[in-house]
């Protein structure tokens, strides 16, 4: 899916991708090519596969099939992806600092036995100014809320300075003022060029935010604008039940969406 209608190589190609958990088909044969500068949304119900695409994009789960950078195989060019896990999945007990956790971020770049160079440590710091958590960058993670949690990890994500950004329900359980906060990064990186793939269970969010939506439960029902796929049809075919779109199904800022 390119912007404005425009025909370019696609940076992420993934084609036929499946991924089972034991006899459990948590996604089948999903085809996709997405572009640089696009902030997507990955909607569909709880359990559906949207982690699962994630983390299939990844090669982190039992798959098939293929997916490519730019051309080259994710062996070649896993280097140019960034994740950003969901909260639940992360040990907040463990102790480390905020800046820690960002520098995690460079040690493809610095090696597991260097020691940090003057430029990982400005990209460190800037990438943790960026999302307003220079102040306390020394506090142990563990200490924060979670909405600084989150921003946290999403430093350690730019630090690793990939052209695709995947995240796993970046927006949940946070403040509102984090959501801000994280939104308007990801805005500003797909401005420069970035492809951000975000799985969401928030509608309205994707509406508004994104340029590209894919509905999932446990296959790519469709893919498309939201003003073109946020429609009763294809909704209720991705969440399995009625449903009500207000402003007779045009998505405009004032749209609300209910699952029923």
């Amino acid at each position: 899916m390119a912007n404005s209608g425009q025909i370019s190589t696609p940076l992420l190609k993934i084609e036929n991708l499946s991924v089972a958990y034991g006899p459990v088909i948590a996604l089948r044969n999903v085809n996709l090519e997405l572009t640089a500068n696009n902030l997507v949304g990955v909607i569909g119900p709880n359990g559906a596969g949207k982690s699962s695409l994630l983390k299939g994009i990844l090669g982190m789960v039992p798959q098939s099939g293929k997916v490519s950078i730019s051309g080259k195989s994710l062996d070649q060019a896993r280097q140019r992806i960034s994740y950003v896990p969901q909260r639940s999945e992360v040990h907040w007990d463990f102790p480390i600092t905020v800046e820690e956790v960002v520098m995690m971020g460079r040690y493809r770049q610095i090696g597991w036995i260097k020691f940090p160079s003057k430029t990982d440590r400005r990209i460190v710091a800037d990438t943790i100014e960026q999302v307003g958590m220079y102040d306390l960058r020394k506090r142990q993670i563990g200490q924060l809320s979670g909405g600084q949690q989150q921003r946290v990890f999403v430093a350690r994500a730019l630090a690793q300075q990939g052209d695709i950004i995947l995240l796993d329900e970046p927006l949940s359980g946070v403040d509102t003022t984090s959501q801000e906060v994280i939104m308007q990064l990801l805005e500003k990186l797909r401005d420069e060029g970035k492809l951000i793939v975000m799985a969401t269970h928030d509608l309205n969010t994707a509406a508004r935010e994104c340029s590209c939506c894919c509905c999932i439960n446990h296959r790519l029902v469709a893919v498309g604008a939201p003003q073109q796929i946020f429609k009763p049809q294809v909704l209720a075919e991705t969440y399995g039940g009625s449903v009500l779109t207000v402003n007779n199904g045009e998505i405009s800022k004032d749209t609300t969406l209910i699952i029923q």
